[in-house]
């Protein structure tokens, strides 16, 4: 048999995904695409210059976020820049209520002037779950392809769960953790109703002295636990919540959470607040009230900690299913990228 020509092999389709790289990403990539980068961030195919300078070395771009920094005008000017590379735009929208930059401030009108921009020219529009793709076509009048999330971290052998432990993971207590202590109080109020105890994670670079002494104080009073070490990624946060009955999620924003995926691999249940898609991810998870507007429902974190207590822990789930779940997830996305390249070969 003799071998194909170099110019009639099919070529990998370069794809430019922004950010560069990620847990979620790094999950969902199929396999043989090529991932243009660089890896920096914000990313250089956020400028318009830098896209129709290089249109040429990529098939088709992957918003999913690093865009917030933008303001209007820039993300208009962005969009009317890839409509005139010609280069086929996949948006996969993970947010529907904007996240908090650094200084905490909230943006809804630019977000939303954001997502319609993006949304009017993307040629495929990707989403996480049915109630997110509802609403999306409700506010936005575009059809989004649904596709779960999927697994980022398997268990690790041998680590097994504290019944009725409670976790309450602060990190950099950065600006969506709003009113940490009031958290702390209300998850220890029903950690001890349900007859557990509190352990709360803070990462190990806060200066708990001088940030939330009084967190030490119920610490030393023997009230609660205080862990301070950290391992990065996936495979880390998952070990960390194996050892957890339930796990509190503090962070109001967001309409999908990754958070919530590592607990169903963990076998731990999720508390998180309302107002996002998370409770379409798994059955498992028990919301509580917390968001910019109202604020947090103190009397209702203390509620859903109790009924996630007071419920059996959830089994782990079964890997083979997850490995399965994850290869749609990449068919998915590999028919959506080599169709809408298709679509754009040069005559």
């Amino acid at each position: 048999m003799s071998a194909v020509p170099e110019e009639r092999r099919p070529r990998p389709v370069r794809v430019a995904t922004v950010p560069f790289a990620s847990p979620y990403l790094d999950a969902v990539l199929p396999a043989g695409v090529v991932r243009v980068g660089p890896e920096t961030s914000p990313s250089p195919w956020l400028d318009p210059d830098h896209l129709l300078a290089h249109a040429a070395d990529v098939d088709v771009l992957h918003l999913h976020g690093g865009y917030d920094h933008l303001t209007v005008p820039e993300m208009d000017a962005w969009t009317a820049a890839v409509r005139c590379s010609d280069v086929p735009l996949v948006v996969t929208v993970h947010d529907l209520v904007p996240r908090e930059d650094a200084e905490g401030t909230l943006m809804p009108a630019r977000h939303r002037n954001h997502l319609r921009a993006l949304l009017a020219t993307a040629e495929v529009v990707l989403t996480l779950t049915p109630g997110a793709a509802d609403e999306i076509a409700d506010r936005f009048g575009r059809t989004a392809i649904v596709v779960a999330h999927p697994s980022l971290a398997p268990p690790t052998p041998g680590v097994g769960r504290e019944t009725r432990l409670v976790g309450l993971h602060l990190d950099r207590l950065g600006p969506q953790v709003h009113d940490p202590l009031e958290l702390v109080r209300a998850t220890l109020s029903g950690a001890v109703s349900g007859g557990g105890r509190l352990r709360v994670d803070v990462h190990p670079d806060v200066d708990l002295a001088a940030r939330l002494p009084e967190l030490l104080e119920l610490a030393g009073d023997g009230q609660l636990e205080v862990a301070r070490s950290w391992e990065p990624g996936p495979a880390g946060w998952v070990r960390h919540l194996q050892e957890l009955h339930v796990s509190v999620l503090p962070w109001w924003g967001g309409s999908h959470s990754g958070w919530v995926e590592l607990c169903r691999d963990a076998g731990t249940r999720a508390v998180v607040p309302a107002g996002g898609w998370q409770g379409q991810q798994w059955s498992d998870v028990v919301l509580y009230g917390n968001d910019p507007q109202a604020g947090l429902d103190a009397a209702s974190l203390t509620s859903a900690v109790v009924a996630a207590l007071t419920r059996p822990a959830p089994g782990r789930v079964d890997p083979a299913w997850r490995s399965e779940q994850r290869a749609a997830v990449r068919r998915v996305h590999a028919q959506v990228y080599e169709q809408v390249a298709a679509d754009h070969v040069p005559a």
